[in-house]
């Protein structure tokens, strides 16, 4: 008995610096989802993991009847209940955008280690973190030099008032010179003869927010500008 009740303890250890790791990368990137969260996750699942399957056996057989027990059967309950705490972090922005899908898959993800701990795996559950690590945090520097130019973008939000229309070609113009891409345009009439302009447009990830505002803002015929960079 005491060496289950250690190894039942050497599991949820496990499972507490593995979920300590996915945490603390959420938690420095000043997520919804952090450091108390994540070893929430991960402990308990790792938790109900191990009452699932010792619970299994505990069940004393009788000849005259035939008991066939799941011993994951808990485990599987986590996985589609953990769903509810990955919607609460994804979130639609105004700019219609949507954040929070990588913090909502790693609740999942951690989810998973702490079962895969609680169910003896342990060095597949070390390597699945040390994976989702290198994934969030190396892979995208790595596509960043080699990959598309795409991912060498970020998207910005920009609004301009503009008084004169004529002038709003040759500032689309004006923008397209600076090495900014325009990805989508709208023109709204305001009621005091000016003009909203609603642009999206990506430049690249290295190019400050303020660059591209002083640039815009700068423009013959721009009266004011808001800006909000996406992502």
């Amino acid at each position: 008995m005491l060496g289950s009740d250690m190894e039942i303890l050497m599991k949820l250890g496990i499972s507490t610096f593995l979920g300590l790791i996915i945490g603390l990368e959420r938690e420095l990137k000043r997520k919804p989802v952090g450091l108390k969260t994540s070893l929430v996750i991960s402990i308990v699942s790792c938790l109900l993991t191990i009452v699932s399957i010792e619970s299994a056996y505990m069940v004393p057989p009788r000849e005259d009847i035939n008991i066939t027990m799941d011993p994951l059967r808990l485990a599987a309950q986590i996985i589609s209940g953990i769903g509810f705490l990955g919607a609460g972090v994804i979130l639609r922005r105004g700019n219609d955008s949507i954040s929070g899908l990588t913090t909502a898959a790693l609740i999942w993800g951690a989810a998973g280690i702490g079962i895969a701990v609680g169910a003896g795996f342990y060095i597949e559950a070390t390597a699945g973190v040390a994976l989702l690590i290198i994934s969030v945090e190396i892979v995208p520097i790595i596509m960043g030099w080699i990959g598309p130019r795409q991912l060498r973008e970020k998207e910005i939000k920009l609004q301009l008032n503009v008084q004169d229309k004529n002038k709003i070609v040759e500032i689309i113009n004006h923008l397209k010179g600076e090495k900014i891409s325009l990805k989508h345009l709208r023109i709204k009439d305001l009621n005091d003869n000016d003009h909203l302009v609603q642009l999206r447009i990506t430049v690249h990830h290295k190019r400050l927010t303020t660059d591209v505002y002083h640039t815009v803002s700068k423009i013959d015929g721009v009266r004011s500008v808001e800006i909000e960079s996406i992502h």
